[in-house]
């Protein structure tokens, strides 16, 4: 596993702006502590993957800030021969998870993004609720997604991932 100065270099290497940079560091700061919080309750979760996981989620932002970004970052990650763990979070940590069906409308390759293991949920989650480097509550996180005109599924999903977390 590489350490967080080095996940830091390597959003700076390949172009991440400081707000990027300041995000991510946010999201994985929550992240940290929710893996933490679950694991002392008795859940098995790799707090490490999840700390360099939210520091890479943003990965692809060096490139896009379209929802593309989870797959171009998840490209550069894995072509830097980064842990598939860490190329899985990067690439399923878009809201509460796009699935096939949804990556094709959207023009992302047909895939499954959807967080399956415990650390892509939860940095999944984390990013939820951290917009730029500050917390966000359920109930600004609702009022985002009615702006950006999520679907009822897509705000269920994100609904049932924080219900699943239990922890925002």
């Amino acid at each position: 596993m590489i350490t967080p100065d080095r996940a830091l270099q390597i959003l700076r290497d390949e172009g991440c702006s400081e707000k990027v940079i300041a995000h991510c560091i946010a999201v994985s700061e929550y992240a940290t502590e929710i893996a933490e919080k679950l694991a002392a309750s008795g859940k098995n979760v790799d707090v490490g993957l999840v700390t360099i996981g939210g520091l890479l989620h943003d990965l692809g932002r060096s490139r896009s800030h379209g929802i593309d970004h989870a797959v171009i970052g998840a490209n550069i990650a894995a072509q830097s021969a980064l842990d598939p763990a860490i190329v899985n979070i990067i690439k399923k940590h878009i809201g509460a998870g796009i699935t096939i069906e949804e990556a094709k409308e959207l023009g992302l390759p047909e895939d499954d993004y959807m967080p399956f293991t415990i650390e892509e949920k939860i940095v999944a989650h984390a990013d939820n609720f951290t917009s730029g480097d500050t917390r966000i509550t359920m109930h600004k996180l609702m009022e985002k997604l009615h702006k950006r005109h999520a679907s009822d599924e897509s705000i269920a999903r994100t609904i049932a991932l924080a219900e699943e977390i239990g922890i925002y």
